[in-house]
């Protein structure tokens, strides 16, 4: 037990410099995370081109455009209603203060408070004593913030293109190369074995997803339009995209729904209309639509997905609640096909972990062998 403490020191400074590291430096890792994951999914239709003898650059290069078409587009056709909803932020906000009027006394009492702090505040500092040094303009600060924004988001932007590339032309191989160089007693068949079962898992979990959270896209959008709420394409689009966030992508669907509800009907029935059939959607999809298609095989402690997305967000923002889920599916599966994965397995494991068909199959299956 002594000589464990060493080992387990050792883990927990390694893994408090790598949480640090990758804190510190998240501008540079997004875009290589991000870049991994979408090579892991589009990897299979460049295996199948390729396969078919096309040159893997060839079907690399693609196979990725079609898919930064289908984003790019995605973007575009968007674009407009979310751009005049922010427009109309302003009269929206006034609606639902008139509207919801405890919730207006509320704001009001917080913005006077606000107001007097700040008041108090530059009464205590003197705000415009002449040692003090003048406050830079906010006019002059302003376009110099939204350049630098730009280019930062433009660099990583044409990064997570090229490493998506390079990752998808070299294919499950050279990721199996790399990872066995670095990694000893690991060979590069058991490795690229490996990464090809974490790519299938990956790519059915997202094809699933994909298929469910389309259907629930769809009938959200037939639903907003049989209410009479303004855009309903833009609403259904919405619950489609954000429903691959488990938990936080459903409620805050629900949130913003409710809320242009209430600024576009009169009567409080519309609005239970609106928000009562979109719960009643989610709560299909996330009860019945997602157990009978994905299954148990993906499943894992919901308390750690949702640590996931806490964490994901506060490292990484909007990057790390998307790599989240597929970070923990694939250690999961890393897990599944690993000598000393148990303990991973039990631990990323659901609370109720009673053996299924496949599971008994799988181990008559290793006596058998052994």
């Amino acid at each position: 037990m002594v000589r464990s403490w060493p080992t387990t020191a050792a883990k927990i400074l390694v893994a408090t410099t790598l949480g640090a590291l990758l804190y510190v430096a998240h501008a540079a890792f997004i875009p290589v995370a991000l870049a991994l994951l979408l090579a892991l999914l589009l990897s299979g239709p460049v295996e199948m081109l390729h396969r078919k003898h096309f040159p893997r650059a060839a079907s690399a290069s693609l196979i990725l455009l079609i898919a930064l078409a289908l984003m790019v587009g995605t973007v575009a056709l968007l674009r407009t209603p979310v751009q005049g909803w922010f427009a109309q932020a302003p009269q929206t906000l006034a609606t639902i203060k008139r509207k919801v009027r405890p919730v207006a006394r509320f704001i009001d009492q917080l913005d006077k408070f606000r107001k007097d702090a700040g008041n108090m505040s530059a009464s205590g500092h003197g705000a415009n004593t002449p040692g003090s040094p003048a406050a830079p303009s906010p006019t002059e600060s302003a376009p110099a913030l939204i350049i630098d924004a730009s280019g930062s988001l433009l660099a990583s932007g044409l990064a997570f293109v090229i490493i998506t590339l390079f990752l998808l032309a070299g294919g499950p191989p050279m990721l199996a190369r790399m990872t066995a160089a670095f990694v000893d007693n690991l060979n590069a068949s058991h490795v690229l074995n490996i990464i090809e079962k974490v790519r299938a898992e990956l790519g059915r979990f997202y094809l699933t997803a994909t298929l469910i959270n389309v259907g629930l896209g769809t009938a959200t959008g037939l639903a907003m339009w049989a209410w009479g709420m303004p855009t309903p394409y833009l609403w259904g689009a919405m619950a489609a995209i954000f429903n691959y966030i488990p938990y936080a992508g459903s409620a805050t669907t629900m949130l913003i729904i409710s809320l242009v509800a209430v600024v576009s009907f009169d009567t409080l029935g519309q609005v239970v209309g609106v928000a009562g059939s979109y719960l009643a959607l989610a709560t299909i999809e996330g009860q019945v639509a997602q157990p009978l298609l994905v299954g148990r095989r993906l499943e894992i402690n919901p308390l750690l997905v949702f640590l996931g997305l806490w964490f994901g967000g506060l490292f990484w923002g909007i990057a790390g609640i998307l790599l989240a889920t597929p970070t923990l599916v694939a250690l999961k599966v890393i897990a599944e096909n690993s000598k000393a994965g148990r303990p991973v397995m039990e631990f990323l494991g659901p609370n109720d972990q009673t053996p299924t068909r496949d599971d008994r199959l799988r181990k008559l299956s290793r006596r058998l062998r052994a």
